[in-house]
């Protein structure tokens, strides 16, 4: 047992935050399995050719994403002391990949260098003080609305994840882009995965056992395995077919041990985009990189540290500078590896919800992705559906924030409502931020109280009108 006022104690302030060694190891875990399927669908995500057919290859970008994460989360636990786990961004990785996709000219180690631009860009701002003054500018009705958006996000990742929730083909020429289940039905065994975790989960954690949530993923995942060695279920999709019933993505299985591939590693370019599309094109590429990965962690990290109690009487995290600074070298880190822009995890939450207050917690979620580069049977073996009750708890301990956001007046209650609903519906932090940003400066000014608007905020406003204008700016200047 861990002496109060030992050196590993004061170190993390472990007992200060009303937590111990025991609660952070649980939450490292449940943080793991939480996040764990991106070794999985990141290589999924980026496995398409660029303009001369090279593809970046399944296992190298599988092994460069464990090792990626494992670094960057372990350095977010020793040098920031938060329990925020990292790992390639979804959303960013998307983007990247249509990009790639889509642009004749360019190629793999031409956008990954993109990206490592806008985290060095991203570096500066946070090392001259601008993006810890830009968190410090916004009200704090619209940082609670960043915490209940957050929830919202991660419970319907969670839904979705476990197939309960499902996008309806736009063929179907209905109205409803969402429906429940498959064709307005609950079927498969991996569905019944989920509702047993959801139910154990909620049971567990109401009658406030310890370790509820990792207990929830654990049972869910020997469920898992027991149902699909019995009955040979099957992935959602192969690569080929489509079987509604199937495990969404992971099915678990055990796979053959192989040594991690990490030639990908400095394998970027940093000036290839602007020799193939031009400086213009390059650098409008960058910017939307650069406001994604600025707001995201933004977002995220004001969310998982209200949750977690560590936001002090004023509305400050301890030790920003330095969750920004981790935070600006994922991107550097991520683009140089070939794997996309590394950022704060949201599932970071199921570690907190388990306990977790401290960068211990993160360090142990980075050793584990450090081993599952030599072991990817355990990401295997567990699947959405075990993990998906854990972010829907979460979730709903994130949104009971919504009854400090002061409804009677419009000026942040509107902006607020517009952040928190924009985040699940469009699938993005960024564009929830953003909607709510603009939304609070017209409100304000319109009030008659745009005095009361922090400059910076007028220079956010500004940037996102950009970023949700850069469609027609890039039309008109002839680009696709």
């Amino acid at each position: 047992m861990l002496k109060q006022g030992s050196a590993l104690d004061r170190y993390f302030k472990i007992s200060e935050r009303g937590s111990n060694v025991s609660r952070e190891i649980r939450g490292g875990f449940a943080t793991f399995f939480a996040m764990s399927y991106i070794v999985v669908l990141n290589p999924l995500i980026l496995s398409g050719p660029d303009s001369t057919g090279a593809t970046l290859g399944f296992p190298a970008v599988a092994a460069v994403t464990a090792f990626a994460a494992g670094i960057l989360t372990i350095l977010m636990g020793a040098w920031a002391k938060h329990p925020f786990a990292m790992a390639t961004g979804l959303g960013v990785n998307a983007f990247v990949a249509v990009t790639v996709a889509t642009n004749p000219g360019l190629t793999w180690p031409d956008m990954m260098g993109l990206v490592m631009l806008s985290g060095i860009t991203m570096l500066i701002l946070v090392l001259t003080g601008f993006r810890t003054a830009v968190f410090k500018a916004v009200p704090e009705g619209l940082k609670t609305a960043i915490v209940v958006g957050i929830g919202l996000f991660i419970a319907l990742i969670g839904l979705v994840n476990a197939g309960f929730v499902r996008r309806i083909p736009d063929v179907a020429g209905t109205t409803v882009p969402v429906g429940l289940g498959f064709d307005g039905k609950l079927t498969g065994w991996p569905t019944l995965v989920f509702v047993f975790g959801l139910v154990l989960t909620i049971a567990l954690v109401v009658r406030k056992v310890k370790g509820a949530i990792l207990i929830g993923i654990l049972a869910s995942t020997v469920l898992s395995v027991i149902l699909e060695f019995t009955l040979h279920i099957g992935p959602s999709f192969d690569g080929k077919n489509f079987n509604p019933q199937g495990w969404s993505l992971v099915a678990p299985k055990f796979t053959e041990w192989a040594a991690p591939d990490l030639s990908l590693i400095g394998q970027a370019n940093p000036i290839g985009a602007f020799e193939h599309l031009g400086f213009v094109a390059a650098t409008l590429l960058a910017f939307v990189i650069l406001l994604s990965i600025f707001f995201d962690a933004m977002g995220t990290m004001v969310g998982l540290a209200t949750e977690a109690g560590s936001i002090d009487k004023d509305g400050n995290i301890p030790n920003v500078d330095r969750v920004l600074q981790v935070d600006a070298l994922g991107a550097i880190v991520g683009g140089g590896a070939s794997v996309s822009s590394n950022q704060i995890y949201v599932e970071s939450g199921a570690g907190i919800g388990e306990g977790a207050r401290t960068g211990l917690a993160s360090i142990v979620t980075g050793l584990l992705f450090l081993v599952a580069m030599f072991f990817t049977p355990l990401i295997n073996l567990v699947p959405f559906e075990a993990v998906a009750p854990a972010l829907v708890v979460v979730g709903f301990m994130m949104v009971s924030q919504v009854g400090k956001i002061d409804w009677q007046d419009w000026g942040v209650a509107i902006p607020a409502f517009l952040t928190f609903t924009l985040m699940p519906f469009t699938y993005s932090i960024a564009n929830g931020l953003g909607a709510g940003f603009i939304a609070y400066v017209l409100i304000r000014t319109a009030q008659g109280r745009a005095r009361e608007i922090h400059p910076l905020m007028w220079a956010v406003a500004g940037a996102f009108l950009l970023f949700f204008a850069i469609g027609p700016i890039e039309a008109a200047l002839g680009m696709h």
